[in-house]
């Protein structure tokens, strides 16, 4: 991607309230994880890490703009993280909090319990690693670019 077009697409990100992260998967991808998913910076992946569905991430939740972050921040929005892969996408719908600190540098993680710390980027979530389709895990594990669009929709 060049520049310009990652310019555009934080252009439209700020506009919507979307924030857009590029990773990749990794061979040790197994997505078994019941109650997490995560996406980091890091470039490497042990075959403890269950819940991490992609790595070499692009951005954590410190580089997300001050809109975004307060916006994930609104008790009653509803987040919803798509992971886009080859032809397939996998989509978790969770709720925001106020105690979302989004300071990490590293990794971003969605939960399906009400646990929040700076990685967590929505809590509540309808889902976590092991939900995820096993043709996308496979997809993971082969090494597959990854597009990871992170909404927010306000509370009405």
């Amino acid at each position: 991607m060049t520049a310009d077009e990652r310019a555009a697409t934080e252009d439209e990100a700020a506009e919507t309230r979307r924030e857009v992260v590029h990773a990749t998967g990794h061979e040790n991808v197994t997505a078994e994880h019941a109650s997490t998913f995560e996406v980091t910076t890091d470039d490497w992946l042990t075959p403890a890490g269950d819940c991490i569905l992609a790595v070499d991430a692009d951005r954590a939740p410190a580089d997300f703009s001050e809109d975004f972050r307060t916006a994930l921040q609104d008790v009653d929005a509803t987040v919803r993280v798509t992971l886009e892969v080859d032809d397939a996408s996998v989509t978790f719908e969770g709720r925001g909090h106020p105690d979302l600190a989004l300071t990490d540098d590293r990794s971003m993680v969605g939960r399906t319990s009400t646990h929040v710390d700076d990685r967590t980027i929505m809590h509540a979530a309808d889902g976590a690693a092991e939900s995820v389709d096993r043709d996308v895990v496979d997809a993971l594990a082969a090494g597959a670019d990854v597009r990871v669009v992170l909404e927010v929709e306000p509370a009405t």
